[in-house]
């Protein structure tokens, strides 16, 4: 199949030097509409999109995600005003509500109002990012008098909400240019995107959703080994997945992957993952197993996969190379 336009998250590789070279990589294939930072404990999104903002000339640069509980609305309209001067109107902003840790342990906030707070938030900055003195007072959000110090290059930078529940993927729908899913199964993002489709604001709201992704052709099975870890760990540590994966077709795994985490580490979880499961939400294998992979993701909707690369820890460079090598938009 031909995959007309395509995402990249690189959030997943471990050096700054790595990040950089797959986003130049990743650029030069013509099907690459653009490249994304997630933010958690890790590196700060904005700081990265700008660095890649230049080394990269075309491609479109996402944070998926930024809490909106780790910074108030003015600091993330400066900081997507600025990435998109330096990109030179590039810049789209995905947030996210998150979860209780990250906003309360790590954060210091108090976790609550996430749907308000996200429409109060994509308010402000939408006002914020015209230009003009702002003064807004919500239930949420209050500010008085603030003004971005220089024009914004663009008063309409993209907005793409971070969606797991329904009253979330709504809210996307009604305020947001398109929406961000993750770790969602096949059978499930199906009933997902129908919904979407059927209450998007216009033909132009984009369904975006990013896969887990391990490519290795040389030895297929080492990338479904590298997928399995990755969909363990986030499987057993995130809360809210931990929940929605069980409540959508797979609690008896859950509960024995999150058991095994627990109590015999990752490498054990990742091994209770079971094919159908690991199918289901994963993009993983050689090329031609991720081929067939993607297509059967797209046939479910989404107008924008999104590409989690999970480099193959001893063979990074070949294993990236696969990624790009499978998905040119030439396969």
């Amino acid at each position: 199949m031909i995959i007309e336009r395509i995402g990249y998250s690189l959030g997943m590789l471990s050096a700054p030097e790595e990040m950089l070279s797959a986003g130049m990589e990743a650029e030069r294939n013509a099907n690459t509409h653009s490249l994304w930072v997630p933010e958690s404990w890790g590196r700060e999104a904005f700081s990265s999109l700008g660095a890649l903002s230049q080394v990269t000339k075309r491609a479109r640069l996402g944070s998926s995600i930024v809490s909106i509980f780790s910074r108030p609305p003015s600091t993330i309209a400066m900081s997507a005003a600025t990435v998109d001067v330096f990109s030179n109107n590039r810049m789209i902003m995905g947030l996210g509500a998150g979860t209780p840790i990250l906003a309360g342990n790590w954060h210091g906030s108090k976790f609550e109002y996430p749907v308000q707070r996200m429409r109060e938030y994509i308010e402000c900055i939408r006002l914020l990012l015209t230009g003009e003195p702002v003064s807004y007072e919500g239930k949420v959000c209050r500010i008085k008098n603030f003004k971005l110090a220089f024009k914004p290059k663009r008063q309409s930078i993209p907005v793409y909400v971070a969606a797991v529940n329904p009253r979330m993927i709504s809210l996307s729908t009604l305020i947001a240019d398109g929406v961000l899913l993750y770790l969602r199964p096949e059978h499930e993002l199906r009933d997902v995107v129908a919904t979407l489709q059927s209450e998007r604001r216009g033909t132009d709201f984009e369904i975006a959703s990013v896969f887990i992704t391990s490519v290795f052709d040389k030895d297929p099975q080492k990338g479904r080994d590298k997928a399995a870890k990755t969909l363990a760990f986030y499987a057993s540590v995130g809360k809210y997945y931990n929940r929605f994966l069980a409540e959508n077709g797979f609690r008896k795994e859950v509960q024995e992957i999150t058991y095994e985490y627990q109590n015999n580490g990752l490498l054990a979880a990742s091994k209770s993952v079971p094919d159908k499961m690991l199918d289901s939400l994963a993009i993983c294998g050689n090329r031609e197993d991720c081929i067939k992979s993607i297509s059967k993701f797209m046939a479910t909707g989404i107008t924008l996969p999104i590409i989690q690369i999970n480099a193959i820890d001893d063979d990074a460079e070949g294993s990236i190379r696969d990624v790009f090598a499978a998905f040119n938009g030439n396969a």
